[in-house]
Parts: C-alpha cells; structure tokens; sequence
C-alpha cells in the first residue's frame, strides 16, 4: 500500500536559520488514517504540516502526497488542504456572498459542512466572533472534496461542540472516503476516539509514530517526554 504521506531523509533548514528544523527525518502516514501530530512549541510541528502541503521547496523524492511531489506537483492543492494560521477575512461580505463567487462545488457537501459547522449563511464577516471566523475558514477547505487534511491548531478557537462535531465529520470523512487527517493540537480533551495514529516530534527528530490503542494516556505520555526534551536542552 502507498502511504497517503511518505517522508524520506527530510533535513530542513529555513534561509539564515541557525541550524535544521528536522534532520534526516523518516514518516510514512497510511491512507484514512487519523494522525496526532504532537510536540512542544517551536518543535516543528507547522513547519513539517507546511511541507507536506507543499509550502516550501522540498526535492521532489523526499516528500510524496498521494504517491506524488509534495512542492512541485501543482494539482495536489485540489486534493489536499493545510487549516492553519491567521484568517483575517473581516470584509463587510456575508458568508452567502463569498460562497457564490466559489464554483465547482457539490451543493449537497457544501450544505452538510454547513450543518456540521453550524454556519448561518447570512452572517457579516466583520461582525463575527474569532470562533464563528475560523469555522468559515474550515468551511471554505472542507466544502471541497479532499483527500489530504493538515490542521494547525485551528480548533483553538472553537468551543466544544463545535470541535465535536468537526472531529465527527473527519472521521467519516476517513472511515467512508478515506481522507487521511494529519492533526496538531495542545487540545487533547475527547480527542483518544479520534485519532488512530500518533506521531511524536521532539527537537530536529521524529521520537515517535505508532497506531495509537485505545486508552492510551496521551496526556500523560505528552508531558513525559515534553519534560524530557526540555531535560535534554537544559543539559
């Protein structure tokens, strides 16, 4: 089987920065899996989900989205999104208005994600909260048919029923399509039925990607090796 996500001997380093973000890093994710990607901040975790989105000149060898060049083929940003960053869209536009200057969208699709996000149409986008905001940044990714979904923490901003209902959706997006997930966050909350895949960065390496069983005590594995890592730079 073809991972979904096949990374070889990945050594990154940004122009002028100090020293590598990753060295020699090896990940393979396989398709509809749904992969918690954890670490301290500053590790790396959205700088690897940018390379996999093809964000940043890569050889063509060492990073394959769907068995193809992360960077340099160009029709992967139809079959794979990168959630993540600011979304500073603050127009006096209703959410309706921006939809209908997007086309080649399934309406039945476009509705369900609407339901899911519980999205009113007729909201002003310089009138919303930053909770209702991020939720139309989502929207705007997931009304499409993708196969390849990296989120950067962008639940933060979502109160619980809302990220419920997202992680509901994405995985029967894995479990029916199988979309593949790549998933950062700090919010480990109600996420153990999610996931079934853990991967681990610590500082310039992968520690850890495994199938995650159920019961796993994430946040108690997270924060041991978190302090193990900081151990090590303190040394």
């Amino acid at each position: 089987m073809i991972p979904a996500i096949d990374i070889r001997r990945l050594t990154f380093r940004y122009p002028g920065g100090p020293a590598p973000v990753f060295t020699d890093l090896a990940l393979a994710i396989p398709p509809a899996a749904r992969c918690l990607l954890l670490g301290a901040n500053g590790v790396g975790k959205s700088t690897l989900l940018r390379l996999i989105a093809g964000r940043h000149l890569v050889a063509p060898e060492t990073i394959r989205v769907l068995g193809r060049p992360a960077f340099q083929d160009t029709r992967l940003a139809g079959e794979v999104a990168f959630l993540g960053g600011p979304f500073p869209f603050s127009a006096d536009i209703s959410v309706a208005e921006v939809l209908a200057a997007r086309t080649g969208i399934d309406p039945a699709r476009r509705a369900r994600v609407l339901d899911v996000l519980e999205i009113d149409p007729e909201w002003r986008m310089h009138r919303v909260s930053d909770g209702q905001r991020r939720r139309v940044q989502i929207l705007l990714d997931l009304e499409r048919s993708l196969k390849v979904i990296l989120l950067d923490e962008v639940t933060a901003d979502l109160d619980v029923l809302s990220r419920a209902d997202l992680l509901r959706f994405l995985r029967e997006e894995s479990e029916a399509r199988g979309v593949t997930t790549v998933y950062a966050t700090h919010v480990l909350d109600g996420i153990a039925d999610f996931v079934t895949h853990l991967a681990f960065l610590s500082p310039g390496r992968l520690r850890c990607f495994t199938p995650l069983a159920p019961g796993t005590p994430l946040r108690e594995l997270c924060e041991r090796w978190m302090r193990e890592d900081r151990g090590r730079g303190a040394g």
